[in-house]
């Protein structure tokens, strides 16, 4: 007897006959001589039914297969008369692995709200819209993989602990081994007895690491959990979250533009096409507009425009942004929004920004004003990928960090990098959970993680 799953089950790639398959209880209906279970193993949203025969082996365990047990079922996979299924599974043998409380199980057959399930996240995969979520994630982790190895770039492993701030925004964890008593000593003592001898982080980025392994290799990304210790309790933001981070050696703004909007395009086909049974259960209970959306999302090219350019529109907008709008000001969440879902409605990549408010690392343009960063903006979400062209002359880099009185010595390293064979290259990072969102329709980051990290939360 072949074991199997639900998902192969119902495809009937295998044939009518004898199987043997596991999965979680949904629902059960009794009735006169028989009953119907619909069982569920993750493999996919659709459930598989059963019927359970009177007199068939294990026939007296069914009083105690309530939603959430866990039950192994043999029999005979048939055709089924029943509409919306193929296939269904004549039972022969029923055996009880794992019973589930019926008066306490918290997973009814009524939809719960988003707050409930977060309180049970350890549950919430067991339910079908993050069962869904969760799957659709795992497809993109392997579509991004795959993404990069048709395209000749090599996968790196960056640190996660750190000893630089690749942001200066200070905004990072400490990581520390010492114990409260030496965490008090003065800071030149407390570094000294300090696991690594000096202060360590956790990352926010693998990009500073990436550089060097891009100018040896040519094409690298790294894909992996970065870490911000940001006091922002919105949707969009978390304190651990994945980033997708390629650098290219030989490359230029114009190059990084065009990499962003062909990964993001590719991974939205992936959402539709591959993964077409979670995505429809997207679309019609969480935002009926997300296929029409994103199928206009990989069919239209995303606008290019420079920053000055986005800040004359959003001066112009006849509406009332919470945040101040104006050169030389950062943009915020909603004026990113306003432009790509209320101007343009359509992704927006905005680029050249002011040389003031961004990282010593972008490349400085010659009009000494502004350096080749760009951010790529959806409707729904707003920025979904940051980056740039990286400031490969050693010189302007030096006076950079200098000027934003950032350590220089922290830097040698990354400072040789120019010193030694400089090329002109560009990266970015894309927020995982962001495209995540883009692709569902979840209108909170916290919803497409499996346990999420967010200020003042840190349960399970």
């Amino acid at each position: 007897m072949r074991r199997t799953t639900v998902k192969a089950a119902l495809a009937g790639g295998e044939g009518p006959g004898a199987i043997r398959v596991m999965g979680w209880v949904r629902t059960r209906r009794d009735a006169k001589g028989f009953s119907f279970l619909e069982i569920n193993d993750g493999s996919c949203l659709t459930n598989l039914q059963v019927v359970v025969d009177e007199g068939v082996e294990g026939h007296d365990l069914l009083p105690e297969l309530g939603t959430g047990a866990s039950v192994a079922v043999s029999g005979e996979l048939v055709s089924s008369p029943g509409k919306g299924q193929r296939f269904e599974v004549h039972a022969k043998k029923l055996e009880l692995l794992g019973p589930a409380d019926p008066e306490s199980y918290p997973l009814q057959k009524k939809r719960h709200s988003d707050e409930f399930l977060r309180s049970i996240a350890h549950l919430r995969p067991r339910t079908n819209k993050y069962g869904a979520m969760l799957r659709m994630r795992a497809a993109l982790g392997q579509a991004v993989h795959a993404y990069f190895a048709a395209r000749g770039f090599a996968w790196v492993h960056t640190p996660i602990i750190t000893g630089s701030d690749c942001e200066g925004a200070g905004e990072m964890f400490r990581v520390t081994g010492l114990t409260d008593a030496e965490a008090a000593l003065p800071p030149k003592e407390r570094a000294e007895k300090d696991f690594f001898g000096k202060d360590a982080y956790l990352t926010v980025s693998g990009q500073l690491t990436a550089e060097p392994l891009a100018l040896a290799l040519g094409k690298v990304y790294t894909f992996g959990p970065t870490f911000r210790a940001e006091h922002s309790d919105t949707s969009r933001h978390a304190a651990e979250f994945w980033m997708v981070e390629p650098e290219m050696a030989f490359a230029d703004l114009e190059d990084n533009m065009d990499l962003a909007e062909s990964l993001l395009k590719s991974l939205v086909r992936t959402a539709m096409n591959d993964c077409a049974e979670d995505f429809g259960l997207f679309a019609k209970y969480v935002d009926p507009t997300l296929p029409e959306t994103l199928a206009a999302f990989v069919a239209e090219p995303f606008v290019r425009l420079p920053y000055k350019e986005a800040v004359n529109i959003l001066c112009a907008a006849k509406k009332d942004f919470a945040y101040p709008v104006g050169p030389g000001l950062d943009l915020q969440s909603e004026h990113e929004r306003y432009l790509a879902e209320e101007h343009f409605r359509r992704p927006v990549i905005v680029y050249d920004y002011p040389r003031a408010i961004k990282a010593f690392y972008m490349r400085q343009n010659d009009d000494g004003e502004t350096v080749g960063a760009m951010d790529v903006l959806v409707p729904g979400i707003g920025e979904v990928v940051g980056g740039s062209a990286r400031e490969e002359r050693l010189d302007l880099l030096e006076a950079r960090i200098r000027e934003l009185r950032l350590p220089l010595a922290a830097y040698w390293w990354y400072l040789e990098t120019r010193r030694f064979g400089t090329a002109p290259h560009a990266g970015f990072g894309l927020g995982f959970e962001r495209v995540l969102m883009l692709v569902t329709g979840i209108g909170n980051i916290r919803d497409v993680m499996p346990f999420a990290r967010t200020w003042r939360h840190l349960e399970f």
